[in-house]
């Protein structure tokens, strides 16, 4: 479980790689950093998006040992690193949403605690946000701040409505045909493969670094979701947006918004941040579904945001 180093996309110094178990003996990758001058303002954990792995934000890492942060990176189950979850090893499958708990779990006890020094902050995007955001009522006890960036808490406005999303996963999934490519996904993939339209990022040196993790390393690739993840996400965006749920969270939360965001909904992202109990929220007009892999014009914006917000004061 190496990390793969590129000419223009360097292994940050000082790496530490380590392979995890969970408890359902699922193998995880999982990499971390010291603060180069060995006293800390803590450890910022980052929780990638689908088909995202460690070596995506390298450049990630960087700002933030810049920034006087330790950082640790989690290559969730069926994706990056880890251990995939089907045959075919291409396949964005997911059992279900909640088993995603266990990485977060084993990452905590078994890499975080024992060698980051505390406090502790989370930095989760898209599929990582939904996730995470999905686990903070439990959290509030490590986590000191979280920070979502285009968090997946519901489906781009050019789907079809949530609901009949959930009930043609469903269906399908009750057919026996949970792991097969979800409809059109397949295409849309290749759209975002390459740099013209897609709706990733409109910075080209990023998308060519993406492109080149892939082409270098396919084994560190996934392709389109399957049926069942969708379904499973479907059901984890229900639960956060559950009446109930935003009152259990006590992490307060800085929610970054893109606003040419053509990946996940721009409007669920703002209706939580009016809805949890200690939010920040950030607007960044213009910029794509990736905001920490666009633009300097729309990476500043974000860091700024980011470093009033983080590490903060108690609260």
């Amino acid at each position: 479980m190496d990390l793969l180093d590129l000419p223009d996309n360097p292994i940050p110094e000082g790496a530490v790689v380590t392979e995890l178990k969970t408890i359902d003996d699922v193998r995880l990758r999982a990499a971390r950093w010291r603060h180069r001058s060995g006293d800390a303002l803590g450890t910022v954990c980052i929780f990638p998006g689908r088909a995202e792995q460690i070596e995506k934000y390298f450049h990630v890492v960087e700002k933030l040992l810049a920034r006087g942060f330790a950082v640790a990176v989690l290559d969730w189950r069926g994706q990056g690193g880890s251990q995939r979850l089907t045959r075919d090893p291409r396949k964005g499958h997911a059992t279900s949403f909640n088993d995603f708990r266990r990485d977060i779990e084993v990452f905590r006890k078994s890499f975080v605690l024992p060698d980051c020094p505390a406090p502790y902050f989370g930095l989760a995007h898209s599929m990582g946000g939904l996730i995470v955001l999905g686990a903070a009522p439990g959290l509030s006890s490590w986590l000191s701040r979280l920070v979502l960036t285009s968090p997946l808490l519901g489906f781009p406005s050019w789907s079809p409505p949530h609901g009949r999303v959930r009930l043609f996963a469903r269906s399908l999934c009750a057919l026996g045909l949970g792991r097969m490519d979800a409809p059109g996904q397949v295409a849309r993939m290749r759209r975002m493969a390459e740099f013209e339209g897609n709706p990733l990022t409109s910075d080209t040196v990023r998308h060519a670094v993406m492109k080149a993790i892939t082409k270098a390393r396919p084994d560190l690739s996934i392709g389109p979701p399957t049926v069942q993840w969708v379904k499973q996400a479907a059901l984890a965006i229900d639960r956060v947006n559950a009446e109930s749920f935003p009152g259990a969270v006590r992490v307060p939360v800085m929610l970054v918004n893109a606003g040419a965001d053509g990946v996940v909904s721009p409007v669920a992202v703002e209706t939580m941040a009016r809805r949890l109990r200690n939010p920040a929220y950030v607007l960044i007009p213009g910029a794509r579904h990736e905001i920490l892999m666009e633009r300097d014009v729309y990476q500043t914006q974000f860091w700024a945001a980011f470093d009033a917000f983080v590490p903060g004061t108690a609260v």
